[in-house]
């Protein structure tokens, strides 16, 4: 396996300052929004924002990648472990969080309902890694020998691993989204 890291320097530049979660889920973006708690016609289509200011606490989007739905959430609901479980049951999701401006990333793949791997930046390792992944992680470590931040290209390259997606500027900027609200998780 021979990964090539990719140019995520715009997420990093206009973007850092904002926190994000990229949540990749194999079901339809209609599917996503139900199990999230919304309501599909509540949503409005447009183009992910040109400006960084306009992604802040705003309302999450979806769009369609292939068999996946990407959703973006201007929060941290990519690190609650109970929706992102939940949001998994019958399938597989992948999600990374970060705030730049504080250095703070998570990133989590979920199979059927459980955390199969987690990487909590400071925290390191939040699981084992699982067999499945230490050739793509002895990879990942080549690749990127000073350690840094997840968001800095590691957990795209996972991303890209375990959903067969790049995450590029143009898949974000090119795409069309849904955007609505979604409920507040409770926890169970």
């Amino acid at each position: 396996m021979t990964m090539q890291p990719l140019d995520i320097s715009w997420l990093c530049g206009e973007y850092a300052e904002e926190c994000y979660s990229f949540i990749y889920v194999r079901a339809a973006p209609e599917q996503v929004i139900a199990r999230l708690g919304g309501r599909w016609e509540d949503f409005t289509s447009g183009p992910f924002p040109d400006n960084a200011d306009h992604c802040s606490r705003g309302p999450l989007g979806v769009t369609s990648v292939g068999d996946w739905t990407f959703v973006f959430d201007p929060d941290w609901l990519g690190t609650d472990e109970d929706m992102i479980t939940r949001l998994s049951e019958g399938t597989r999701l992948v999600s990374q969080a970060a705030l730049g401006i504080k250095c703070m990333d998570y990133f989590y793949w979920c199979e059927d309902g459980e955390v199969r791997f987690a990487w909590g930046g400071d925290e390191g390792y939040l699981t084992e890694i699982p067999d499945e992944l230490v050739d793509t992680m002895t990879e990942i470590d080549r690749l990127f020998p000073s350690s840094p931040r997840l968001y800095e290209g590691p957990a795209f390259l996972l991303v890209e691993h375990l959903t067969g997606i790049r995450a590029t500027e143009n898949l974000l900027k090119g795409s069309t989204f849904m955007w609505g609200i979604v409920p507040t998780p409770t926890k169970s």
